[in-house]
């Protein structure tokens, strides 16, 4: 593993390369990054990039973002088969005809989307601004919000506003189990549960703090000593022991068979020091975007990033 990380730091400099990573990448794909956050601070990180080739450690979309950020550096994702499945759940084909189904609304996607449905919106999301983004949109418009149902529903929920959902989920966060976490604070009554808004709203009822990956990091390493149980994806639990060494951390289970203790997301994984290595090596697999559906999709996107 060190010598890949190694060869990776050395192709970075011949290529004057940048490897920005997801927060849910293995420890040892983020050890080699220039940054790692959240999908908003990854995007944010982009739009500053002064490499000529950066390397997106997650998953397709998110690769896709940067390369409507940045269009004149060469955007790499080391594998376009991790996606995910929020994106897949929305197809751009579908959700134009969704939209014309339901006129004269605000169209709010996730980021967590194509960008063939961000070229459809009128302003784009992350879980870190969601709430903003909503509460920028006057009170007297009627939204659409895709493509994450469980999301949407807290949105309508904490903002009560008039908002169309589209129907998909995210198949980790929707996986974990409620049963198993009531058991957890059952046995560990002190506990606070810190849940993700893409879980149930069944799970999000029993959360003690609902936030963005970042706010749940930055709500475990500022806000509360003690113990939690921590309801989102386990690549993020690194970064909280980091933060908060004192704090005991449990991981949520999920309903899903065949798993661990704690959620995982499969695409997420499918990024590996190998394939990163690979990609910095012939400079594949280029993100190329037509500049018209490039320039499309920039509207929405610099909407939110001006928020």
């Amino acid at each position: 593993m060190e010598r890949l990380q190694d060869q990776i730091r050395d192709l970075k400099q011949q290529r004057n390369a940048a490897v920005v990573a997801h927060y849910y990448q293995t420890s040892d794909v983020k050890e080699v990054a220039d940054y790692v956050g959240d999908s908003l601070a990854m995007a944010q990180w982009a739009q500053k990039c002064t490499a000529d080739v950066l390397v997106v450690a997650g998953v397709r979309f998110m690769a896709e973002t940067a390369a409507v950020l940045v269009p004149n550096v060469k955007v790499l994702s080391p594998d376009p088969d991790a996606t995910c499945s929020l994106a897949e759940g929305c197809p751009a084909d579908e959700f134009g005809k969704f939209i014309e189904q339901h006129p004269n609304r605000v169209v709010v996607t996730y980021v967590n989307s194509s960008v063939e449905v961000k070229a459809l919106s009128d302003i784009t999301c992350t879980s870190s601004n969601a709430l903003k983004v909503i509460n920028s949109i006057p009170v007297d418009k009627e939204i659409i919000f895709a493509p994450d149902r469980n999301m949407g529903k807290w949105l309508q929920k904490i903002t009560g506003r008039n908002i169309t959902l589209w129907d998909a989920t995210c198949e980790v966060h929707d996986a974990f189990s409620v049963d198993q976490v009531r058991g957890l604070k059952a046995a560990n009554p002190m506990a606070r549960i810190i849940a993700h808004p893409e879980c149930t709203p069944e799970l999000l009822r029993i959360a003690d703090f609902i936030g963005s990956t970042s706010a749940l990091l930055n709500y475990v390493s500022k806000e509360y000593s003690g113990t939690y149980i921590v309801v989102t994806e386990e690549g993020i639990l690194k970064e909280m022991r980091q933060a908060a060494p004192h704090a005991k951390l449990i991981p949520a289970p999920t309903d899903e068979p065949n798993t661990c203790a704690c959620g995982i997301c499969p695409y997420m994984k499918m990024i590996t020091l190998e394939k990163i290595k690979a990609s910095l090596e012939t400079l594949t697999h280029r993100i190329v975007i037509p500049e018209l559906l490039r320039e499309r999709a920039a509207l929405p996107i610099n909407k939110m990033m001006a928020l």
